[in-house]
């Protein structure tokens, strides 16, 4: 079972800025880490691949430093992995960035499964996983929380809706993006880490992959930013003493009062 999974790295989440004129993540002198939704597909992954045996390849689009982050999932148990970078890429929005993965995807080849996480926590959009299937001509699931049947035929699969669960059958090769449901992501070993730390990982540009560079980067990207603003949160509260027992009943007939103010009962 041979399985690619793209993973991001993203900046901590305390550390997300944008900027404003390009409407784009600023991520120099942000400490990163891999996007943390992308754990569990390489955990998934790991499991089958220990189940089933196989290879598995991380892949990221993203600049030299983001080679880490591919480190550190070899180090939990994945095979090889794949760095395209450059700065044609930069300022890629989630059409590119699929655009560019299906076609590091395509170079790859031989694979069964394509594993990615629900979304990455920078973007918040969950819009690649499902866009690198379309670029491939795959059946999709989204929202995995479990995988009930696996073989090179088909994978049946269990998936998160608005009020249960969906059982679906996709044909070989399919891709899936996780929930948190689907595993545990496992930590890195001295051996896994010491094996990550010597693997050669190759670095794939625009011209080593044949790709127009007007299709790429900022340029090249139909997603347009036309404003961000922060938000602000208003909120004014009611605090209501309860020091002895006769405080404490008017304390809960006011908040039984409020409540049924604002309709949450009766």
């Amino acid at each position: 079972m041979n399985i690619i999974i793209p993973i991001k790295q993203v900046p901590e989440t305390g550390n997300v800025k944008m900027d404003e004129e390009t409407g784009t993540v600023v991520r120099e002198g942000a400490a990163s880490i891999i996007n943390p939704l992308d754990l569990y597909a390489v955990e998934t992954g790991i499991q089958l691949k220990e189940k089933l045996g196989g290879k598995i390849t991380v892949i990221t689009m993203g600049p030299r430093s983001a080679e880490k982050a591919l480190r550190e999932a070899i180090s939990m148990g994945c095979d090889d992995g794949v760095l395209i970078s450059g700065k044609e890429f930069a300022g890629s929005d989630t059409w590119v960035t699929s655009y560019v993965l299906s076609e590091a995807i395509k170079k790859i080849g031989d694979y069964d499964l394509i594993l990615a996480g629900e979304r990455a926590t920078d973007g918040e959009t969950g819009q690649v996983g499902p866009e690198i299937a379309s670029f491939l001509d795959l059946p999709m699931a989204a929202y995995t929380s479990r995988i009930v049947e696996l073989n090179t035929e088909s994978v049946v699969v269990e998936r998160l809706i608005e009020e249960e669960y969906e059982m679906l059958r996709l044909s070989m090769p399919a891709l899936l993006t996780v929930v948190k449901e689907i595993s545990y992501p496992r930590l890195p070993t001295l051996r896994g880490k010491q094996r990550a730390k010597k693997i050669a990982i190759p670095v794939w540009s625009k011209d080593s992959m044949e790709l127009d560079e007007a299709n790429l980067g900022l340029k090249g990207s139909p997603t347009r930013v036309v404003k961000i603003s922060t938000p602000q949160v208003l909120r004014n509260g009611m605090v209501i003493p309860a020091d002895d027992e006769e405080s404490t009943v008017r304390a809960v007939n006011q908040m039984l009062d409020f409540m049924r103010e604002k309709n949450l009962i009766r």
